[in-house]
Order: structure tokens, then C-alpha cells, then sequence
């Protein structure tokens, strides 16, 4: 019997109220950030890059929850669907320094004409537009997963040999995006950004806006999430979790439905990607590194797999131990996020969320169905 399947809440009232508190506690720091510098209250211009790049982790891990706790794909390279994303608002910013860079040149990018770039490449055109550059934030990473999911579901791997393969697949990634010539900026990748639709990155206006934007942009995907998990389709991942041989047997496709939650998971991590440059003002091959996708699996497992809220809490609460402890102890960090997977599979195997719902004797009519036990699957 999978530990995991037993006891995930899939509550709408859960999820509202973890939406809720996500986009309240970004609004209100956001205009703590607004508070003159001598107010006790004032949040510093730090704090609130911080907490949209925790947010943007959330979304990075809500988009792993997804595949991986109730379709049963353990991902190990959803990084890449967020860099992705990173990369195509990236070229955006890029594009909005105009003739303001080293070079003045209107045209092309700094690392361009330093590379002796003569011509703008064809994937860069049209990237001057936000609408374009939005588009393109979750076409791409969800276009490469379609391609991706297409032909690894179609074959039928699965477990570990895929997700072997989906740590592949961003290694790949960041090795093509350390190069040059591919025209990302090669190791640097791309920074310096100034503007974003004709706002200063840097003013704290624009700091606050983009923080609620991102609260807001997390709540509407842990909502769309719960819907698609709360549908009969949601039913349908369950399934194949858990049963899959018998659910083709029934006459489904489970190849179809992971491929369907699979894009829709890439598109959400693009999402994050995106908000993710914006406030933190640099992308480059190192987001692409598999450590940050094996880091976002913790993050789900911590906070508690197949609950949505649980990977939100994970990811925002492990972020704030790394920063707390890089801070205080940096050369121990890796073993202590090593230590808390460790005591997180053998003694919170439900996660936070498990904790959570063990302490309020959550009723079981909330928990998520059983189909079958996957001993009789497995054989």
C-alpha cells in the first residue's frame, strides 16, 4: 500500500484557506515594504526578494506535487521547465535595457556584442514584448514536456528509469546552456535587467507589485491544481498511481493522463521560473542543475505529498531554513537538508500536513481514494 495515498486531505476549504493566507501574507508584505525606512514595520527591499523567490518555489513545487503525488511520477528534473521559464522572461528584461547596456546598442544584448554577435537569432524575435515574452513562459517548457512526456509515456517507462531520465534531461540542459554559442549568455546568463513593462526593477514600488503578483499568480495555480486533482480526471491520476495496469484493463489511457498533468505541471513551474527572475534579477545554466531538482522533491516530501498545500508549505519552510542556516552554519547546509529527507521519510512519512492532520483527527471521508492496492499492480 502506498504510505502517501491513504491520507491526503483534498479539501477545498484547505486549499481556499492556503490561498488565501499566501496572497494576504504577500500583500501585507508588500506594504510593509512601502513603509518609510524608520517605521518598525518596514520590510527591506531583501525580505521582499526573498519572499518572492520562496513563492516562486512554491509554485516549482506545487508543479512537482502534482506529477508526483497523485499521478505517481517521481520527477527529477522539473528544474528544467523552471529555468525555462526564467529564460523566456529573461530574454523579455534583456531586450527592455534597450541602449542603457555596456555597449549602447539598442539592438542586440551586452554578452552578444561581446561574443561578436552581429545578428539577433530567430528564437529572440519578438522577445521586446511582454505579451510575447508571456506567452512563451509557458508554451516553451509546456511544449518540451508535451514532446518529452510523449515519447517516455508512449514507451511506458516509468519509475526509476524515468525519473533517471528526467535527471538527464536537465543535466543536458545545463550543459547546452553553458555554452556560448547558443546565444543565453553561456555561463553568466542573463542579469543586469532594469526595466519591466517600464517600471524600475529595483524601485520598491515595483518590488511590492511584483510580490503580490506573485501571490497572486501562486493562489490561482494551488486553486487550478485543486480543481484539476478535485475532477474526475483528478480521480483518474489516482488511478493510475495506484493501479495502473488495472486502469488500462478498465479501458483508459494512462499514458493520456499523465502526459495531460504533465505539461500542465511544466507550465506552472514556468510560471515560477518567470516571477522567479523578475525579483531576483539574474537567470543562468545553474538553475538547470538536477541538485535543484532533487531540492524540490525535499521541499514536497516535507510538507507532505499529494496535499497541494503541503508542497506550498514545504517549499516556503525549507527555503527559510536554507537561508537561515547558510546564514549561521553554510558549510553544514547540505547535511541537514540531507538529515531532514532522512527523518521526514522514516518518521513523517505524510509530511507536515500528515502532522497536521494527525494532531486535528482530520474525518476520513477527506481523505483521498484508494483504488486498489498497488501489491497486486506491481506483481
Amino acid at each position: 500500500m502506498n504510505p502517501f495515498s491513504t491520507h491526503a486531505p483534498r479539501s477545498l476549504r484547505g486549499v481556499i484557506w492556503m490561498a488565501v493566507a499566501v496572497v494576504v501574507a504577500a500583500g501585507g508584505l508588500a506594504a510593509a515594504s512601502l513603509l518609510p525606512e524608520g517605521n518598525p514595520l518596514h520590510a527591506s527591499a531583501f525580505v521582499v526578494s526573498l519572499a518572492g523567490k520562496y513563492l516562486s518555489y512554491a509554485m516549482l513545487a506545487l508543479a512537482v506535487d502534482l506529477v508526483w503525488g497523485f499521478a505517481g511520477i517521481l520527477t527529477l528534473g522539473h528544474a528544467a521547465f523552471f529555468a525555462l521559464g526564467g529564460y523566456a522572461m529573461g530574454m523579455y528584461l534583456m531586450r527592455e535595457i534597450g541602449a542603457r547596456g555596456v555597449y549602447g546598442n539598442a539592438s542586440l544584448p551586452d554578452f552578444m556584442i561581446f561574443l561578436s554577435w552581429k545578428n539577433l537569432p530567430w528564437y529572440w524575435w519578438g522577445s521586446e514584448h511582454f505579451a510575447w515574452a508571456a506567452v512563451l513562459v509557458v508554451a516553451v517548457p509546456g511544449l518540451l514536456a508535451g514532446v518529452f512526456g510523449w515519447l517516455a509515456f508512449r514507451s511506458r517507462v516509468s519509475g526509476v528509469y524515468l525519473s533517471i531520465i528526467t535527471q538527464a534531461l536537465t543535466y543536458a540542459l545545463m550543459l547546452a546552456f553553458f555554452q556560448n554559442g547558443l546565444g543565453f549568455g553561456g555561463n553568466n546568463g542573463l542579469t543586469d535587467f532594469k526595466d519591466i513593462l517600464g517600471a524600475d526593477l529595483h524601485a520598491p514600488h515595483t518590488r511590492a507589485v511584483l510580490l503580490v503578483v506573485t501571490g497572486l499568480l501562486l493562489a490561482a495555480s494551488l486553486l487550478a491544481a485543486r480543481f484539476v486533482v478535485g475532477s474526475r480526471f483528478g480521480n483518474l491520476l489516482v488511478a493510475v498511481r495506484d493501479a495502473e495496469s488495472r486502469t488500462r484493463f478498465l479501458g483508459y489511457r494512462p499514458e493520456q493522463a499523465k502526459l495531460l498533468v504533465w505539461v500542465f505541471s511544466a507550465m506552472i513551474a514556468g510560471l515560477g521560473g518567470a516571477l522567479y527572475v523578475t525579483q531576483v534579477g539574474i537567470i543562468n545554466p545553474g538553475e538547470f542543475a538536477p541538485a535543484n531538482s532533487i531540492e524540490s522533491v525535499i521541499w514536497v516530501a516535507v510538507g507532505g505529498r499529494g496535499t497541494l498545500c503541503g508542497a506550498v508549505l514545504g517549499a516556503i519552510l525549507v527555503n527559510l531554513g536554507k537561508t537561515l542556516f547558510t546564514a549561521w552554519l553554510p558549510e553544514f547546509w547540505l547535511y541537514g537538508l540531507g538529515l531532514l529527507f532522512i527523518c521526514t521519510t522514516l518518521f513523517l512519512p505524510n509530511g507536515l500536513m500528515g502532522l497536521w492532520r494527525h494532531v486535528r483527527k482530520a474525518p476520513p471521508e477527506e481523505v483521498t481514494p484508494e483504488v486498489a492496492d498497488t501489491q497486486g499492480d506491481e506483481a
